[in-house]
């Protein structure tokens, strides 16, 4: 079995005599496509002289060395082989197997400008809406017409809430030790390393423990409320409820955004505590304050004033991380890309939304003295 070809009259002739199964002499087949190149060479027949058996093998040689011909625009003549190698030889040129992208025509700035400025426009519209149709799910809640089923509710509830006590207890222990050693590397050039429980006390109960689990929440929750929902999109599981009449906001976004309203405020209590036990470590393990004295320190910096400052904080992130996982949930496309799209969304818009919240509400506190 071989590739018995010969050039007459700058025609290069390839005759298939016998079987042609698993073809893969692969020095045969660089010196027939060498010759193929060649200047001289002016047309291609292939003619088949006594051909039994064959395979893809054979196949693939000849396609490739009618994709040569194709590229030198030379003849390619197969009339002689049988009818079903012929049309399977046909049908694999036929097809193209790297499809030119038709690519949108490239805009001068202006227009861009604009159709950037449209696209953004339409996505606050939309958000809007999407909070419209949730405050008046909440109200339907208040006035108990909402289609909301009590078991929706307590399996978010259980998801948000006593699952997420390891990841919180933890993250929030690490951030008050860190906390404690950056703070102690200033403090103890003045001889003031006490002053850690202090910052480590304020810091915790009025910020840094509600960003922490807002961040977390939203990496865990908020992604999973989005791709849950979105699977339902794709399903066309909210084309059904939408069909039997029942809201989308009442029954899928209502249950999730009450569960994790409630308990955020109860995790950022959690990581405050948490934290203050981090700092403690260090304090009392490394800096060798006395364990009374940390507790006595850290109970003179607290108040209440920053206590309700941090759990408003955690209040208002779970409403935000809640909001964007459901928004980009419902507005999935219908492809599992999309699910993914919407996952990632979800926990980048969450995490960026509760940045601005945070600066608004600081300046908010700061102008009203809180």
């Amino acid at each position: 079995m071989k590739l018995d070809y010969s050039i007459k009259d700058n025609r290069l002739e390839l005759v298939l005599r016998g079987d042609y199964r698993e073809f893969d002499d692969e020095t045969a087949k660089s010196r027939f496509y060498a010759e193929l190149r060649r200047p001289s060479v002016k047309a291609v027949e292939i003619r088949d002289d006594g051909l039994k058996q064959w395979d893809s093998s054979l196949v693939v040689v000849l396609y490739e060395a009618a994709q040569l011909a194709a590229v030198r625009k030379i003849d390619f003549n197969i009339k002689t082989l049988p009818d079903n190698l012929q049309r399977l030889l046909h049908l694999a040129l036929a097809v193209d197997r790297k499809p030119s992208q038709n690519l949108p025509p490239r805009l001068p700035w202006i227009e861009a400008l604009g159709g950037w400025t449209l696209d953004i426009w339409h996505s606050f519209v939309k958000g809007l809406k999407f909070m419209r149709q949730t405050l008046l799910s909440v109200e339907r809640l208040i006035m108990n017409t909402a289609v909301m089923r009590k078991v929706d509710f307590l399996f978010a509830l259980e998801d948000c809430s006593y699952k997420a006590v390891g990841i919180v207890s933890l993250v929030s222990f690490m951030v008050g030790l860190i906390l404690a050693f950056v703070g102690a590397i200033q403090l103890k050039t003045f001889g003031a390393q006490i002053y850690v429980a202090s910052l480590v006390g304020i810091g915790m109960t009025r910020i840094m423990g509600a960003i922490m689990v807002g961040i977390i929440m939203a990496g865990r929750t908020g992604a999973s409320y989005a791709a849950t929902i979105g699977t339902m999109q794709v399903n066309e599981e909210i084309d059904a409820l939408k069909t039997m009449g029942i809201p989308v906001s009442d029954f899928l976004v209502l249950p999730r955004i009450t569960a994790l309203t409630v308990t955020m405020p109860l995790l950022t209590l959690l990581a405050d505590f948490m934290g203050i036990i981090g700092g403690a470590f260090v304090g009392v393990v490394m800096l060798n304050i006395s364990a009374p004295e940390y507790y006595k320190y850290t109970l003179d910096a607290l108040n209440l004033t920053n206590f309700w400052v941090g759990i408003f904080h955690g209040f208002v992130f779970g409403i935000v991380i809640a909001l964007c996982g459901c928004y980009f949930g419902v507005n999935c496309g219908r492809n599992a890309d999309s699910v993914g799209v919407a996952t990632t969304r979800a926990v980048v818009s969450a995490i960026v939304w509760m940045i601005v919240v945070t600066g608004i509400l600081t300046l908010i506190f700061e102008v009203l003295g809180i």
